[in-house]
């Protein structure tokens, strides 16, 4: 399996797949050995906490859960609307860059880290 996914940390996405159809929301967590995310306010799972040295309070905390990386679409920066991601080559300067495109309005999508 691929490790590479088009869908990173900080993207606004469409969940298009499962319960939760239709939502939106920013990705807080990428699993690319897994393929999965953590989209913000999707998929709230329950999980048993135990108390701890900096939390003295257990019990029940919801809490956003991981979702397959298809069951999202990438939400075009220029329209608004979801789009599948391409990638195209930069060329110029001393060396040639990578950068992911959405498909419907051909808009550059910005990496924070670059």
């Amino acid at each position: 399996m691929s490790s590479h996914m088009k869908i990173r940390k900080d993207d606004m996405v469409l969940v298009i797949g499962g319960n939760d159809r239709g939502k939106r929301g920013k990705v807080l967590k990428v699993y690319p050995d897994k393929q999965r995310i953590i989209v913000e306010g999707v998929r709230f799972i329950k999980k048993h906490q135990r108390p701890t040295q900096t939390q003295q309070q257990g019990g029940i905390v919801k809490r956003e859960g991981p979702i397959h990386v298809s069951n999202v679409m990438l939400i075009d920066p220029k329209s608004g609307k979801p789009s599948r991601v391409g990638r195209k080559v930069l060329t110029g300067g001393e060396r040639n860059q990578r950068v992911r495109v959405a498909k419907v309005s051909n808009e550059m999508i910005h990496d924070e880290r670059r």
